[in-house]
């Protein structure tokens, strides 16, 4: 007996990682109904679900679910959210409301508190959210869990995090840039980084900034078993030499007690692995996803720490 297709829509199809959730949605069996964007470039419907409908103002997307909601036969189950982070809480205000689950990229939201506002709505509605965090699903990233798990439990672990992801002047113009919209560099590239450590390493003990500007910032955590030096940059002036030989504009690295944690391939199938799990009953929900809200919020407020004892190497070519 074949499985019945669920009914998704989605808002931010013109981004970057709307395409992962497309390909998600049709690899799990089901259908993308309706889409939304402010901007019309987004013929990679095509590839996935031509038939489905288009909307470029969040007030008609918002009455076309009601519609389909009060029609009942073509009921939106889900919404994937893909849009820019500063309107993620209210794309999942908009899925709960029209009697939907909300499905949402990281950050799923800028502040903690709004964390709790979202998780009244969750009861008000009995509807789920859930938050897209790919890395724990990553083999290499569960490997070493698993092996920090069957370890010494008395240790503490000393780790840095390297992470380069170089971008042009766009990012500037854009809402990345703003920090009011995109949370700030730590915020936008590096809250699935920290995520993946606080799940492994225990919640954050400490937590000490050394540098942040709009194109690098850099730390240091004290988790429950390890001590963290991180350094997130999308300036490509910080790649390091092996990078730039490679002709490459991203250097990801992360140090488990002078070892390489190797995970540089393995992500194209983590949407629709992440996707079969939500709709298994077993996605990261408000929970989940607080404690990594929460540093981010804390590192994009806190006061600016001179450079004495631990800090990441790289700093000592910056400050």
């Amino acid at each position: 007996m074949n499985k019945k297709s669920i009914n998704f829509a989605l808002i931010g199809a013109a981004g970057y990682i709307a395409p992962r959730h497309m390909k998600a949605i049709k690899e799990t069996g089901n259908s993308l109904v309706a889409a939304l964007d402010k901007n019309d470039a987004v013929g990679i419907i095509d590839s996935y679900f031509p038939e489905a409908d288009f909307f470029l103002e969040s007030e008609r997307f918002d009455r076309h679910l009601d519609k389909l909601r009060r029609a009942g036969e073509k009921k939106i189950e889900y919404v994937s959210i893909c849009s820019p982070n500063y309107l993620h809480d209210s794309h999942i205000r908009l899925a709960l409301r029209n009697d939907a689950n909300a499905i949402c990229e990281k950050p799923l939201v800028l502040n903690p508190w709004n964390i709790e506002a979202l998780g009244i709505i969750e009861k008000e509605t009995g509807k789920k959210i859930y938050n897209i965090l790919q890395l724990r699903l990553h083999d290499s990233i569960k490997q070493l869990k698993e092996k920090i798990e069957k370890g010494p439990q008395n240790i503490i672990h000393d780790i840095d995090l390297t992470y380069i992801t170089s971008r042009g002047n766009w990012y500037h113009m854009s809402w990345k840039g703003n920090e009011s919209k995109s949370g700030g560099i730590a915020t936008n590239i590096g809250i699935h980084f920290y995520d993946m450590l606080i799940w492994i390493f225990g919640d954050v003990q400490k937590n000490i900034v050394h540098y942040n500007s709009d194109t690098k910032a850099a730390g240091y955590f004290e988790l429950k078993n390890a001590r963290v030096r991180w350094f997130l940059s999308i300036d490509s002036k910080d790649l390091p030499e092996c990078a730039i030989q490679e002709n490459k504009r991203t250097y990801r690295s992360i140090e488990v007690d002078k070892q390489e944690i190797e995970f540089s391939e393995g992500f194209g199938d983590l949407h629709t692995i992440s996707y079969k799990e939500i709709l298994s009953g077993n996605g990261f929900g408000l929970d989940t996803a607080f404690p990594s809200i929460n540093t981010v919020y804390q590192i994009r407020n806190a006061a600016i720490s001179p450079l004495k004892d631990d800090y990441h190497p790289i700093l000592k070519k910056i400050i």
